[in-house]
């Protein structure tokens, strides 16, 4: 819901403008700012910003362009000191006035509020899709949670609308399963699809039109991301290579060459000038972009890799394998930090949460952990399932952990007792992928029989 609201500033014109969150005016030497909170992300889908438990967006006009500028408020929870909090940022940014410390402090206090009912939340489900006619490979949700994607063995990829559960779009042309599919947030108004016949297309979020066919692969598609500037897709393959192709022209722009078995995992970082690749050759590849030029390969494990990420600001990289172990990587040096070790069987994905501080793994021997990435402690076992975890994802707010497991349910957790705070039954077959939205208030699962499930 958008707000359109004037304050009045005796040292600034009134304006007046629509943006995603309440908000006001505030009044520099230089320009009218205007700020918003949120609980959903940074700013609008037009925006550059992460998804966090909360922040302040500035914006501004310099020069007579508009510029933004982000507060962030990361570690926001139900006991963080409000006052003390307000200070911290009074202190740091000039940009807020003594005269609107009491509008900052009853938006933060409207967030505390949203956050602590998020905690208790129960989730019910809300409809059943019989989404393709064969299993399904993978769910993602769009930016703003308004619509999200299914793949499938069917050879197509689905657009949904999240209210309604309707179906918008098939998105029809992949000549074999369609297994990596990715929106481009945070603007959410294209789709690639990753596939089994070598090729990666570009869509259409809004009429499902097809862009482009990327060819170039040898071999299957397996992973695949959008640059943070949604100006690049990077597919990795089975045939040893990633590829990054111009969202634009279509073009390929470069083949990332040095693996020497499959790559099945591949990750920007959030300012776009680093990917990763993890590869069954037991190693991770360092890529600088756009130069395609290779950084670090960080090796240490014994074991084919499943999941590599890039923590929020960069510095780490997560890295899980068959070896059972999941490492942590100093990013700018390549160093390996820490093992993070306990699990009995293969790590099957790793995940950070929003603010890099808790690593959480997924394994097959059916439980899940969570690490503390700074003291790299073991700070909470997560138990219940009695099949193999293939998927662990954090709520963009950090207070709770969703799992996918092969015993036909997934579960949610809390991230710091390691508690199971709900069960969410009913899939026929093992549940292959779950996302939450950025609210953290709605859940999608997509399961091997054939259905995506709408929980909220």
């Amino acid at each position: 819901m958008s707000s359109d609201i004037l304050c009045r500033s005796s040292s600034s014109p009134q304006r007046r403008c629509t943006l995603p969150s309440p908000g006001c005016w505030v009044p520099t030497a230089e320009a009218p700012v205007y700020f918003t909170l949120g609980t959903h992300g940074w700013g609008s889908p037009g925006s550059r910003g992460r998804a966090s438990g909360g922040g302040i967006i500035l914006e501004y006009e310099k020069g007579g362009e508009l510029k933004t500028k982000s507060i962030d408020l990361l570690e926001l929870s139900p006991k963080t000191d409000v006052d003390l909090l307000v200070k911290e940022i009074q202190k740091a940014e000039p940009l807020i006035t003594a005269s609107r410390t009491q509008q900052v402090k009853h938006l933060i206090l409207r967030l505390q509020e949203k956050i602590g009912q998020q905690d208790h939340h129960k989730f019910y489900l809300f409809k059943v899709l019989r989404a393709h006619i064969l299993p399904l490979t993978n769910v993602a949700f769009n930016k703003s949670g308004s619509s999200f994607i299914t793949g499938s063995y069917d050879r197509t990829c689905k657009v949904w609308d999240t209210a309604s559960g309707e179906e918008l779009h098939t998105l029809e042309g992949h000549r074999n399963v369609v297994y990596a599919i990715q929106f481009n947030n945070p603007y959410g108004d294209k789709i690639a699809t990753g596939s089994f016949d070598k090729t990666c297309k570009l869509w259409s979020a809004e009429t499902g039109k097809c862009y482009h066919t990327f060819k170039g692969h040898t071999a299957e598609i397996v992973c695949l991301a959008f640059n943070p500037q949604s100006t690049l897709v990077a597919t990795g393959s089975m045939d040893t290579t990633a590829k990054l192709w111009d969202v634009k022209s279509g073009e390929e722009t470069l083949t990332l060459s040095g693996h020497s078995a499959e790559i099945i995992s591949l990750s920007f970082n959030t300012t776009g000038d680093r990917l990763i690749t993890g590869s069954f050759d037991h190693t991770v590849a360092v890529w600088d972009i756009p130069s395609g030029r290779k950084v670090h390969t960080l090796i240490g494990h014994r074991g084919e890799i499943s999941s590599a990420q890039f923590n929020w600001d960069c510095s780490l990289v997560a890295t899980a394998s068959m070896d059972k172990s999941c490492r942590l990587w100093d990013a700018l040096s390549g160093k390996c930090v820490a093992t993070l070790t306990g699990h009995e069987d293969e790590v099957l994905d790793v995940a950070f949460d929003s603010t890099g501080q808790l690593v959480a793994t997924a394994s097959a021997d059916g439980t899940a952990r969570v690490y503390n990435a700074v003291s790299r402690k073991c700070i909470a076992k997560l138990e219940g399932h009695d099949g193999e975890i293939s998927k662990i994802c954090f709520n963009a707010q950090g207070t709770r952990l969703l799992t996918a497991s092969s015993d036909k349910t997934s579960r949610l957790w809390d991230p710091h007792t390691g508690q199971c705070m709900q069960v969410l039954e009913g899939h026929m077959d093992e549940i292959f992928s779950c996302a939450f939205n950025y609210e953290g208030n709605i859940i999608i699962t997509g399961s091997k029989d054939n259905t995506c499930r709408i929980w909220r």
